[in-house]
């Protein structure tokens, strides 16, 4: 007597092919291969299947389809040889290139790095003010490709019983381009939403980060590549139980600990989303209310996977978001994580020499914890920069800030400022970059300085 098996309801994971092309005069980080490899782990991380990629070098991308025709039609063979069920490209395709491609590789969907990205932002993304940073850029990034959706009206227009050269039927031009507008115009309502919710997260973090620093507890910044161990490195230095995946973009919401420093000394951490290289301008945008928890911080301390074959690019990768969210500025410290990992303990010693303020770590096993966390003392505490600024009288609290915690040097009280010069800690260095002064201005710019500042 036969007996049927019960089945799975576990739904089988999609197939991809991967397709990569590299441009000439576009300056990457990562090689191709390497590019390839990290989007064959973004797939993996969404939950697919990589079957294959196809790879191409270009002058320039094809205006209709990215890569070249020749190209296409390998893809296409490629794909319905392997039974791939989507194609992912490795940059963001513009809307027409993603249309012709669909045509092209009939019954295959086409997706871009950016897509890919923000599918896994969605399927992470745990808290309200998360997810609506994901629907936002996900929305924007979607609206200018929303006509892809009504390619079958299209057909419809064109495809039979009419005269040769007929652009369509009755009542089909006039009823798809109507709900593709009231599509739109839903979305942009949605958006509107969305946009003014985040600004209510938005005010809402500035007064708790405005709190924070009335308490004079400084603030450190978890920076770095997705996957580098940021959340590991948390739960070790704050003995907390915050989320942690070995895959990428596991953390999407920042989380804040308090951290005991030697001697007794506070601060606070925060864990803050991973970066990548060509990570989406829209995810950037949309998580400008996360963002601004580094761009407000007194230190960064910038976890590198040091086992990893592309410590280097990825460390550069995290610099160039850093100068695009306006936080370059801030002091940091880097903590070369995962040495666990390496067979020769002492390349860590040389690969030190590479890095600003480094010390080599393992979060798993605690290795180097005691001599980051002195490390942090040192530029939170005992760090002290000259500074020369001058500060409009509105600025009360930065002036009794130098004060308080600076070394005064000179005092110099003007029309609608005060001149101060000393030393102040350099976590406060961020706080007080607006009011940097020249000491060899002339007259004229220190007239126009005081005209700027009755402005103010």
């Amino acid at each position: 007597m036969s007996k049927k098996l019960p089945q799975s309801t576990t739904p089988p994971r999609e197939r991809a092919f991967l397709v990569g092309a590299e441009v000439h005069g576009n300056n990457q980080l990562l090689s191709l291969e390497d590019s390839l490899a990290e989007l064959a782990l973004l797939a993996e991380t969404a939950g697919v299947d990589v079957v294959g990629e196809l790879t191409q070098k270009l002058n320039r991308p094809n205006v209709e389809t990215y890569i070249g025709p020749g190209k296409v039609e390998e893809l296409k063979a490629l794909a319905e040889e392997t039974l791939a069920d989507v194609i992912i490209f490795d940059d963001e395709l513009s809307p027409r290139h993603q249309r012709e491609l669909e045509k092209a590789l009939v019954n295959i969907r086409v997706l871009d790095r950016t897509a890919l990205i923000l599918d896994i932002f969605a399927q992470h993304a745990r808290s309200s003010e998360g997810m609506l940073q994901v629907e936002l850029a996900q929305y924007e990034y979607n609206l200018p490709r929303l006509t892809r959706a009504w390619t079958h009206l299209e057909r419809q227009a064109g495809g039979g019983g009419g005269r040769a050269g007929s652009t369509g039927g009755v009542g089909l031009r006039g009823p798809g381009e109507t709900q593709l507008e009231v599509d739109k115009r839903a979305i942009r309502k949605r958006i509107s939403h969305i946009k003014h919710e985040l600004e209510k997260v938005e005010a809402h973090r500035t007064r708790y980060r405005a709190q924070r620093k009335r308490s004079r507890i400084p603030t450190v910044a978890l920076v770095g590549y997705t996957n580098a161990g940021k959340s590991t490195l948390l739960n070790r230095i704050a003995r907390s139980e915050v989320y942690v995946a070995n895959q990428l973009f596991a953390t999407l919401d920042p989380t804040t600990r308090r951290v005991q420093l030697p001697g007794d000394d506070l601060a606070l951490m925060t864990d803050t989303v991973g970066f990548i290289q060509k990570l989406p301008t829209s995810l950037v945008a949309a998580f400008h209310a996360t963002l601004e928890e580094i761009a407000e911080a007194d230190l960064l301390l910038h976890v590198v996977d040091i086992s990893h074959p592309n410590a280097l690019n990825q460390f550069q990768a995290v610099q160039e978001t850093l100068a695009e969210i306006d936080a370059s500025h801030i002091p940091m410290v880097t903590a070369l994580n995962k040495a666990d990992l390496l067979h020769h303990p002492e390349t860590a010693r040389e690969i030190l020499k590479n890095f600003p303020k480094a010390v080599s770590i393992s979060a798993l096993d605690g290795t180097g914890i005691k001599d980051l966390l002195h490390l942090l003392r040192e530029e939170l505490f005992e760090s002290y920069t000259s500074i020369h600024v001058r500060l409009p009288y509105k600025q009360g609290a930065l002036i009794s800030l130098f004060h308080e915690l600076g070394q005064v040097d000179r005092v110099e009280h003007e029309r609608g400022g005060v001149i101060m010069q000393g030393r102040i800690p350099g976590r406060l260095l961020a706080q007080y970059a607006p009011w940097h002064f020249e000491k060899n201005q002339t007259e004229t710019d220190v007239v126009e300085l005081e005209e700027d500042l009755e402005e103010i």
